[in-house]
């Protein structure tokens, strides 16, 4: 601390203030240069899967076509361009039109019936799909439906686990029996074969498969997280803050919310990269086994499904293959960088 005197007295100028716990976990996951690529990279992930309809569409951005001016045509249907995909637009168009196009000139469901099953080319970079999709399109609309699942699935398991892992470490006795026999129960539930055996009878259409993926990952998955917040909380309400917080007359739900939960969070944050990976893993390898997302959505698993049938397609088992890879990677690499630096003992 520096200080000056002045007189008889010494008088404080400026005080050395010590970087929050955030700050603290922030600048040691910062420091190593793989989480920092490895953030970067989701970064980048969930920006293809914001701007998907921007990056690959069969439809411009912006079109002036025969005296008028089309907004967001590859967001909004126009019934005027409904007969056109993005090559008989190019050859309908006349002197005078002009188009701003995404870098992908083909939707994720737009057949190209000339170049099914086509290895990369000069139209399709990354090939096409047995139906002539664009597999390229297909992975950056593919992106969206992964992403979907990893945050509303790890959201909803989060949620459950923090309640009931608060809950029994915070009361014990026999709501922490309870609790703790029901955390057993649905940890000894296999998620897969939940999965395949609700898809298959209920069989959803659409974003309704995604919605009962999240559903099923989010309500089995979460038995880790009440487990470890469980243990954090059973360590965090000796403390004394807490004892004299509830020596003041602070309601059980205010010691909780305000104080036992914010400073028992920090290993779930870890375990929620993890489970964040592991719901994309599940969506790849139930729509590889063909009970997820329909064939008329884009997904990665999806792609690779189609494999089974075309073994000599490489292009449909390498590239969406790696985005799944990448992305898995990617989360798990996040998770261990987070987990190491909030953890004093594996500091550097």
């Amino acid at each position: 601390m520096k200080a000056e005197r002045k007189g008889d007295g010494v008088v404080a100028s400026a005080a050395a203030v010590s970087p929050g716990y955030y700050a603290l976990v922030g600048s040691q996951f910062w420091r190593r240069r793989v989480n920092r690529v490895a953030l970067a990279t989701i970064a980048l992930i969930v920006l293809v899967a914001l701007l998907a309809d921007f990056l690959a569409s069969d439809k411009p951005i912006l079109l002036y076509f025969r005296g008028e001016f089309f907004i967001l045509p590859n967001l909004f249907r126009y019934p005027k361009l409904q007969i056109y995909d993005m090559r008989l637009l190019l050859d309908a168009m006349q002197p005078g039109d002009w188009a701003v196009n995404p870098i992908v000139p083909w939707g994720y469901n737009t057949h190209d019936l000339s170049q099914v099953l086509q290895g990369p080319s000069e139209w399709h970079w990354l090939g096409t799909d047995a139906s002539g999709r664009d597999v390229l399109s297909r992975i950056i609309h593919g992106s969206r439906v992964s992403l979907a699942v990893g945050v509303m699935a790890v959201t909803l398991l989060v949620g459950i686990g923090v309640l009931l892992g608060s809950l029994a470490g915070y009361f014990g006795g026999f709501v922490d029996g309870l609790l703790m026999r029901i955390v057993e129960i649905v940890h000894s539930l296999p998620t897969i074969l939940i999965l395949v055996v609700m898809l298959a009878v209920i069989a959803p259409e659409g974003w309704g498969a995604v919605l009962a993926i999240m559903g099923v990952i989010g309500a089995v998955g979460w038995t880790s997280v009440a487990r470890l917040i469980r243990g954090e909380i059973l360590r965090v309400k000796t403390l004394d803050y807490v004892t004299a917080s509830r020596a003041q007359g602070a309601s059980n739900t205010r010691v909780i919310l305000r104080h036992v939960v914010p400073n028992s969070i920090s290993p779930v944050l870890v375990a929620a990269t993890f489970a964040m990976a592991t719901a994309i893993m599940w969506e790849g390898a139930l729509s590889f086994l063909g009970f997820g997302i329909p064939a008329d959505m884009a997904s990665w698993g999806g792609l690779l499904q189609e494999v089974r049938g075309n073994p000599s397609a490489w292009w449909i088992a390498i590239f969406p293959g790696l985005a799944l890879f990448v992305t898995v990677t990617v989360y798990n690499i996040a998770g261990e960088g987070l987990r190491d630096a909030i953890d004093p003992r594996l500091r550097t």
